[in-house]
């Protein structure tokens, strides 16, 4: 009966990521989906007899190198996180909120490629080709060989592939195209499955670049299987809060290139425009010196950017003083009040406090914990900061001041725009030179920065 028992075939199978079950479970154990465990029957071991090869392997130094070189889309800040461009039979998968920019961008991609003697294909399943020719009119997106068109049926598009035979395809989007050899509507694991597999082998066999755009669910996530992001080469992820004009973009994951560059651009009424120097964005008139802003400079991958922090506190005889942020995390800026008022003896536990970003850009990396300090005991005293100072450094609980990654590429951004003042842990150039210009103040633990940069808080 052991025997037995042992050699019996699982009879469930996630549908997600293929983890076999022997019984029927309501959640995977390997990717932790829900209601993804069906019943596949028994599994039979089965053997492929060898058949003739039509393209035998070749030595390694015979493969052409140069079918895998990028080409430019024409988008300088889109083929920085790409590595370059796009490489021929490349699958790009580009994921984000509703309304966040993803066509917009594709489509402005499209133009650019089509203006560069390529002939490139826009596939919508969302809109129809009138809806996406005024959204190209309206950002100047028109082009002689961008082809529109609107279907969702999987053989259909392969059709209009075929017959047109593009250098570059866009399909906007992944989940709104169906094949007619697969049961279920739209969107399901089995059809995402089979669009992208068709897809993903047209591309490798024809040599053309794809783009894919994927939607995602209520938690931020790539909405689908997880083989999707498996079987594409470059998984583009699109961020942005939609108050904001200010948008990046990241690659999760990167065949081709790094997956530490960050892309910024500029979403506006006429269109998507690349951001070569975003830091303008967030940074209030450098003419105005009021009491209770920072400057610090956070690192979007490997991009240096200078931000601005504001505080305002004000006080309160409410027996629980009010705590407001915008741009940043909330627990994190309790922390740094507490540590403030325990160790620096800052008065900061009877005043309402509201620390907010400027441009609406989102700060979670604890560099910016020693900006958002010192930006707090500025409004305290009520006197602002000198002029030119920018601040980084995490704080801890017991008050020090500890080193962060990149400082030398963090001071070295601040001084190519105009700062020449900068708070830093002890430590943190090492042996690296101060950028030219700049004065550099080591400092290692709370007190110490507030007694340096606003003495009239020094006891």
């Amino acid at each position: 009966m052991a025997t037995k028992a042992m050699t019996r075939s699982p009879g469930h199978r996630c549908s997600e990521c293929g983890w076999l079950a022997v019984k029927w479970v309501g959640r995977c154990g390997e990717c932790q989906a829900w209601g993804t465990v069906s019943e596949i029957g028994a599994v039979k071991v089965r053997t492929t007899a060898a058949v003739v090869v039509d393209r035998p392997a070749i030595r390694i130094g015979e493969v052409d190198a140069h079918q895998a070189e990028a080409r430019s889309t024409g988008v300088s800040e889109f083929d920085r996180v790409l590595g370059g461009g796009l490489v021929r039979g490349a699958v790009v998968l580009v994921a984000g909120e509703p309304g966040i920019g993803k066509s917009t961008l594709l489509l402005d991609v499209a133009a650019r490629a089509a203006r560069q003697d390529q002939t490139v294909l826009y596939v919508s399943g969302e809109e129809s080709a009138a809806q996406i020719r005024m959204r190209a009119e309206r950002i100047e997106a028109m082009a002689k060989n961008l082809f529109l068109t609107a279907e969702t049926d999987l053989a259909t598009v392969l059709g209009q592939i075929h017959q047109i035979m593009p250098d570059l395809v866009i399909i906007d989007s992944v989940q709104t195209v169906a094949s007619g050899e697969v049961e279920g509507s739209a969107g399901n694991v089995s059809q995402i499955r089979e669009v992208a597999a068709s897809l993903i082998q047209l591309a490798k066999t024809r040599g053309i670049s794809i783009l894919l755009v994927g939607h995602v669910t209520k938690d931020g996530s790539i909405a689908g299987p997880r083989v999707l992001e498996h079987l594409v080469d470059v998984v583009i992820q699109f961020e942005g809060d939609r108050h904001s004009r200010l948008r990046l973009v990241r690659a999760v994951k990167n065949r081709y290139g790094p997956t530490d560059e960050v892309g910024c651009f500029d979403l506006s009424d006429v269109g998507i425009v690349g951001l070569p120097d975003p830091s303008g964005l967030f940074l209030s008139s450098r003419d105005l010196i009021v009491p209770g802003t920072c400057v610090t400079v956070t690192l979007e991958g490997r991009r240096p950017l200078v931000t601005e922090v504001q505080a305002l506190l004000a006080a309160t005889t409410a027996p629980s003083p009010r705590r407001t942020t915008s741009g940043l995390d909330s627990s994190r800026v309790a922390m740094i009040l507490a540590v403030l008022d325990k160790r620096a003896k800052v008065p900061v536990r009877q005043a309402d406090c509201y620390v907010s970003t400027v441009g609406g850009v989102k700060v979670s990396e604890p560099a910016a914990d020693l900006a958002i300090a010192l930006a707090m005991a500025s409004s305290v005293s009520d006197r602002a900061l000198p002029p030119g100072t920018v601040a980084l450094g995490e704080v801890g609980l017991a008050g020090e001041i500890r080193a962060v990654t990149g400082t030398p590429r963090r001071l070295a951004e601040a001084a190519r725009l105009g700062f020449r003042q900068a708070v830093v842990p002890t430590g943190s150039l090492g042996s690296d030179p101060s950028p030219a210009g700049m004065e550099v103040f080591e400092v290692s633990d709370i007190r110490q920065v507030v007694s340096l940069v606003i003495p009239v808080l020094a006891r």
